[in-house]
C-alpha cells in the first residue's frame, strides 16, 4: 500500500495532508454538529461543547475510574501505565472494555453522532483511555500528532480517525491541560528517528519518536497561537486525529482527570505498520472493527 505520510525517517519534514478534516455534513442523528461547530473543527482540529454531561454522570465515572485504579487485580493488566519515575498511575487504557458504564459513555449519541458525521461512515473504537494528572505530580505529554503514531506503529493508512474526550475534572490552565495548535492538523510533521522494537513499553511512560523538532513548532505557529483546551467538568472536545497538540507537568494542588475515545472510520482499518519493524500491542490497536451504534 502507497504510504501517503511516510515518517520515522533520516530527517524531519512537513507536508501537506492529503485527506479531508470533515467527511460529511449530513445530519447523522439528534446530537450531529451545525454548520458553525463543524466549520470550526475542519479549520481548526478541534470543536468544544460545554456542559455536555451533568455532573451526577461526571461523578458516575469518577467513581468507576476510582473502583479500577483502586483494583489490585485489573491494575495488573498491561493497559495500566505508571508514572516515569514513580508509582502513580498515569493512564488506564480501553476503561470501556472494563466498565460497562465506559461502553456506555462510548456509545452515547451525543458523542456518536458527531463522530460519525464528522468521519462520514460508522465507526469503531481504536482504542480509548483515562489520563490522570494526580496534583502536583502529573507529568506532561510532548507535543505530537497521534495520528503520527496511529499510522507509523498500528498502520491506520488515512487520517480518518478522531479523539473525543470528556473532562471529569476542570480543566484549568494550571493543571497540565491540553495545548493545542489550531490549524496544524493541516500539515503532517514526518518525525525524524527510526522506530525501536516495541517502542510502546518506553513512549507511553515518555514518548521520544514521532515528537516533532522545536523548528516544526515554530514553523506550525508562524501563524497560529497556541490554545489551551480550558473547560469545566462534563465538556467534551472532539479533535483531530493529526491536530499538533501536548500537555505541561500538573504543578498544582488539583488533579486533572480527562475520558478519551479514539474513533476510526470502518473504510480506515490498519495495516501493516507504515515506520515501525512490528504493530503496537493488541490493546493499542483493538480489532473489533464491527460498527458501533448509538445506544
Amino acid at each position: 500500500m502507497n504510504d501517503l505520510y511516510p515518517s520515522r525517517k533520516e530527517t524531519e519534514s512537513i507536508i501537506e495532508r492529503v485527506d479531508p478534516t470533515v467527511y460529511s455534513d449530513k445530519v447523522v442523528g439528534e446530537y450531529s454538529i451545525g454548520n458553525i461547530s463543524r466549520k470550526e473543527y475542519e479549520d481548526n482540529g478541534y470543536v468544544v461543547f460545554p456542559n455536555l454531561f451533568s455532573q451526577d454522570e461526571i461523578n458516575e465515572m469518577i467513581n468507576e475510574i476510582d473502583y479500577m485504579a483502586s483494583n489490585e487485580d485489573l491494575a495488573k493488566n498491561e493497559e495500566f501505565i505508571k508514572e516515569p519515575g514513580n508509582n502513580e498511575l498515569r493512564t488506564i487504557f480501553n476503561q470501556h472494555l472494563f466498565s460497562s458504564l465506559f461502553e456506555k459513555i462510548s456509545k452515547d449519541p451525543r458523542i456518536i453522532d458527531k463522530v460519525k458525521q464528522l468521519l462520514g461512515s460508522d465507526v469503531y473504537i481504536h482504542h480509548s483511555r483515562v489520563n490522570i494528572k494526580p496534583a502536583y505530580k502529573g507529568k506532561s505529554f510532548p507535543w505530537h500528532s497521534d495520528f503520527e503514531t496511529w499510522h507509523s506503529e498500528d498502520g491506520l493508512p488515512r487520517c480518518r480517525c478522531l479523539t473525543a474526550w470528556i473532562m471529569l475534572t476542570d480543566n484549568t490552565q494550571f493543571n497540565g491541560p491540553l495545548y493545542l495548535i489550531p490549524g496544524s492538523h493541516k500539515k503532517f510533521v514526518s518525525c525524524k528517528g527510526f522506530t525501536p522494537e516495541d517502542n510502546y513499553k518506553k513512549s507511553l511512560k515518555k514518548q521520544e519518536y514521532g515528537v516533532p523538532s522545536i523548528n516544526a513548532i515554530k514553523e506550525l505557529t508562524k501563524n497560529s497561537e497556541l490554545v489551551g483546551a480550558y473547560g469545566k467538568a462534563g465538556t467534551l472536545v472532539i479533535h483531530d486525529g493529526n491536530i499538533l497538540h501536548g500537555s505541561p507537568d500538573n504543578i498544582s494542588p488539583h488533579s486533572r482527570t480527562n475520558t478519551f475515545f479514539v474513533f476510526n472510520s470502518v473504510e480506515n482499518k490498519p495495516v501493516k505498520p507504515f515506520g515501525a519493524p512490528e504493530n503496537r500491542a493488541d490493546f493499542l490497536c483493538l480489532k473489533d472493527f464491527n460498527a458501533i451504534e448509538a445506544k
